[in-house]
């Protein structure tokens, strides 16, 4: 390994939710270790945009994937078109959610089981794919799901009990793929982001009310920037973290430490 602890180059990395936001900077953040980057989601001219200036700024292979993560065969043929095209998957970032924001007693069953089908099922459904198809044989692999502080604890601040429900599942989700997977070279672990800036929250996050909100709640005071999730996911994407499995990693400022 010698000095270059977080070198990825010659692995590849598929990012789910890589349309916009938090999926796009760790996206970036692999590719700046010479990962090459699959950028996977619905929408794909985003997709393909994304991929188009990862490849022109780090100078890595990377393309643009649509996918459905509820479908179970949507998934599968996203990991054949990846696999036809790269020949091995090294690392996945479950990244793609949803949240539904509204008090428990109004939530509608609809709403509730979209966010398990999403940020739950949908988890699992790339998990197991790409684990089947590329992980397994090769005796090699990097997971790490994108849970969330809210999968640890309550809130006061937005009700979103399907969200705080389904991201709990990601996390003990995370610790039995753990257990299963760690004897064939694989290790799963998750990340719990605090409140994060993306171009999606940024207006709430300055707002008069959050701030004096985590001024108040977050030892660090203030929001998560960009890039500060980046670290995290190079580490766990790595080989330096060969002995590092089952781990759920608050990114928070300290929130969940109170």
């Amino acid at each position: 390994m010698g000095n270059s602890y977080f070198d990825l180059t010659g692995q590849v990395a598929v990012v789910t939710g890589a349309s916009t936001g938090l999926g796009v900077q760790m996206a970036k953040a692999l590719a700046s270790a010479g990962a090459g980057i699959v950028c996977l989601a619905r929408r794909k001219e985003l997709c393909d945009k994304n991929a188009a200036e990862i490849k022109e700024a780090f100078g890595v292979d990377a393309i643009g994937v649509s996918c459905d993560i509820t479908s179970t065969e949507r998934v599968e043929a996203a990991v054949k078109e990846i696999l036809d095209h790269f020949g091995r998957i090294d690392i996945l970032i479950n990244n793609a959610g949803t949240g539904a924001v509204a008090p428990a007693e109004d939530i509608t069953d609809e709403q509730f089981m979209n966010e398990m089908q999403i940020d739950l099922f949908g988890t699992f459904k790339m998990a197991r794919a790409i684990v089947k198809a590329a992980m397994i044989p090769q005796g090699y692999g990097r997971i790490i799901n994108i849970a969330s502080m809210y999968g640890l604890v309550g809130n006061k601040i937005a009700p979103a009990s399907p969200y705080h429900a389904a991201k709990g599942g990601v996390v003990n989700l995370t610790r039995a793929l753990a257990a299963e997977w760690g004897d064939k070279g694989i290790t799963v672990n998750a990340i719990c982001p605090g409140y994060f800036e993306t171009p999606l929250t940024k207006e709430t996050l300055d707002s008069e009310f959050f701030q004096n909100y985590a001024r108040t709640m977050i030892p660090m005071a203030r929001y998560g920037k960009e890039g500060e999730l980046d670290t995290a996911a190079i580490f766990l994407a790595s080989k330096a973290s060969s002995y590092v499995n089952g781990v759920i990693l608050p990114v928070d400022g300290g929130y969940t430490c109170m």
